[in-house]
């Protein structure tokens, strides 16, 4: 079990004596800002477990904006990852004092999204959060827009014109990647198909459209199927993939634009179907790297988590602060490539 960090292994890390580090974690004296920060500094490269108070002394005297962060399916390892990752950007940020709030949506219903928005409306100055794209949702984030709450989009776009901006991956280009890794990595041209979780996830909707229009244009000779609804959950798209390999025993392959791969994955070890296969998934998790190290996956289209969280994390602040920002419409970041060979 790996020791605790102490407060001497602080002053050490930080070049100061343990009584500086004393001064710093309870204010008892003042301590120069510089030396200050370099504590702080030094307390998140070792892991010191007061990091947290260490921040609240360092920046007291700073501007605090608290942010929101409305997140999808809190069991899933991804939105587990990026939670983790939100709090660390908000660590980073040193010219103001960003507290972050982030909370879980248990159902993806139009009422369920307002009523969290509502909630975090209450305690934040800006919100960011993953919705599907419903007209109900439009309304609330332009309620909030009034009120001087601004809202960014994340991962999946949503009421364009009315939130402040989106910051993701450039859906389309993420369908037509997996659709022309599937059509490369075929040897004989056939069926395929694909998972969206709602046709209200307008990130879903253009991955579908990228993967068809990749086909359509440059791999004609395939068939694609019908688009299957799964909900972004384990259970259904296990069934479904069953379901799509009795009814098209001949299928090469698909891809799960959205959530539920794990299902995906447990259907193909069902069949026996390792590396048979040609499966595209998002996300690099801890299910899809063993997936992939035994070929039940042909690759996963990962997002930068760390690199989301900054970017949301800033423009919030800058839509909050104007005259410090501007905000743009869209942020597209890139996305990273992970197969057998190179995860």
């Amino acid at each position: 079990m790996t020791r605790r960090p102490t407060i001497a292994d602080l002053a050490r890390a930080s070049g100061v004596s343990v009584a500086t580090v004393d001064r710093v974690l309870n204010g008892r004296h003042p301590v120069r800002e510089e030396t200050a920060r370099r504590v702080y500094d030094a307390a998140k490269a070792i892991g010191y477990h007061a990091v947290g108070l260490l921040r609240q002394r360092v920046f007291e005297d700073l501007p605090q904006f608290r942010l929101g962060f409305l997140l999808q399916k809190p069991e899933q390892s991804f939105y587990k990852a990026l939670a983790k990752e939100i709090e660390n950007a908000a660590l980073a940020v040193t010219h103001v004092r960003a507290v972050p709030q982030v909370d879980f949506v248990a159902s993806s219903t139009p009422q369920g999204i307002i009523e969290k928005l509502k909630v975090m409306a209450a305690r934040n100055q800006a919100i960011a959060l993953v919705s599907p794209d419903y007209p109900a949702v439009t309304a609330a984030v332009e309620d909030l827009r009034d009120r001087g709450i601004p809202v960014v989009a994340l991962l999946s776009d949503f009421a364009a014109g009315v939130r402040e901006a989106y910051v993701g991956l450039n859906n389309q280009k993420v369908g037509r990647t997996a659709a022309w890794m599937i059509a490369k990595a075929a040897k004989r041209p056939g069926k395929v198909a694909a998972f969206v979780g709602s046709h209200r996830f307008h990130g879903h909707e253009l991955r579908e459209i990228g993967f068809r229009s990749y086909f359509r244009e440059s791999a004609p000779e395939f068939e694609v199927l019908d688009t299957m609804v799964n909900l972004d959950t384990p259970e259904i798209t296990h069934e479904a993939t069953l379901d799509l390999l009795q009814r098209h025993p001949d299928v090469l392959g698909f891809y799960v634009c959205g959530g539920g791969m794990e299902g995906a994955i447990s259907a193909i070890r069902e069949e026996r179907l390792e590396g048979k296969l040609l499966v595209v998934v998002n996300e690099l998790t801890p299910e899809s790297r063993a997936a992939l190290a035994d070929e039940t996956l042909l690759m996963a289209i990962s997002t930068p988590a760390s690199a989301l969280a900054r970017e949301s994390v800033s423009l919030m602040i800058g839509a909050i602060d104007r005259e410090a920002a501007s905000v743009p419409g869209q942020t597209f970041l890139p996305f990273d490539i992970y197969t057998p060979e190179n995860i």
